[in-house]
């Protein structure tokens, strides 16, 4: 019995439209990542780039539970002294929700080069409008 690896040319790759409304954000990102990765196929190879495209809209209506809102920090440095720069996830879902999103998808990938590609394959709306419609993404429903 050999162990079938699929090729390259033989992954079909599907895209697939989330809508972020009153979803968690950590449901919201597993999901995400689990299609980004193709855990959901029958094929899925853990060292092979087997997932799908996901589209991801509707970032500022994202749900957060307990007291994320305040007490969760995003922080960012330029590099020169001083200039670490704090925001709440309140003032980042106003600023920037799509980097909201974007981290935590980021947080659930492989830190290599296969995540980095996979990460790639994740576009990410403020709002319910994308310029993805050639692809023709097929919705995908998380509940929660």
């Amino acid at each position: 019995m050999r162990t079938y690896l699929p090729k390259e040319k033989e992954i079909v790759k599907k895209w697939w439209l989330v809508d972020a409304e009153g979803v968690t954000l950590g449901k919201l990102a597993t999901e995400v990542a689990r299609l980004l990765r193709g855990k959901h196929k029958p094929i899925f190879t853990p060292h092979l780039d087997t997932g799908d495209f996901v589209i991801v809209v509707n970032a500022e209506k994202v749900k957060v539970t307990g007291k994320k809102l305040d007490q969760k920090l995003y922080r960012s440095h330029s590099g020169y002294l001083g200039n670490l720069r704090e925001f709440t996830l309140r003032e980042m879902l106003q600023r920037h929700p799509e980097k909201v999103i974007e981290d935590a998808v980021w947080g659930m990938l492989p830190k290599n080069r296969l995540g980095r590609r996979l990460y790639r394959k994740l576009k990410v709306y403020r709002g319910p409008h994308h310029p993805h419609q050639a692809q023709k993404p097929e919705k995908y429903e998380i509940k929660g």
